[in-house]
């Protein structure tokens, strides 16, 4: 697997850690008042076991977050330095686009071409169906 397909596949593994940190947090987050005029939110059921796991659960996340982080950052130290500057990777952009522009150019005059052939082995199929029905005999 080449670099950049290791660096989308650290993006998402980051975008999911992220995801799912956000969820837990959001699922196992324990009920708070949110103004003087609203009642007191239940308290849980056990509140000792689900406090202690949800005091947990962020140190753990995190980690796994700051893991995800720092082995996208030693793939990204891991990509080839650029030789000659931005000057010369401009250039190098320039000349790939004019190589593109050129292959495309061609790519163009071989479809119209297999555009026109298309179009006469049509005409020549349909004149040979043409002449097949004119050969039969009516019954």
């Amino acid at each position: 697997m080449d670099i950049i397909s290791q660096l989308q596949e650290q993006v998402n593994q980051i975008a999911g850690v992220a995801f799912n940190m956000f969820g837990t947090l959001q699922r196992d987050a324990p009920p708070v008042r949110l103004s003087p005029n609203y009642p007191e939110p239940p308290a849980a059921a056990n509140p000792t076991e689900d406090s202690a796991n949800f005091a947990e659960q962020p140190k753990l996340m995190s980690a796994a977050l700051v893991k995800a982080a720092k082995q996208f950052d030693a793939l990204v130290a891991a990509l080839p330095l650029s030789e000659g500057g931005e000057e010369a990777q401009v250039k190098r952009i320039a000349e790939l686009q004019a190589e593109n522009d050129v292959v495309g150019q061609e790519l163009q005059r071989q479809l119209e071409a297999a555009e026109k052939e298309l179009k006469q082995v049509q005409e020549l199929f349909s004149q040979a169906a043409d002449n097949c029905l004119n050969l039969k005999k009516p019954d």
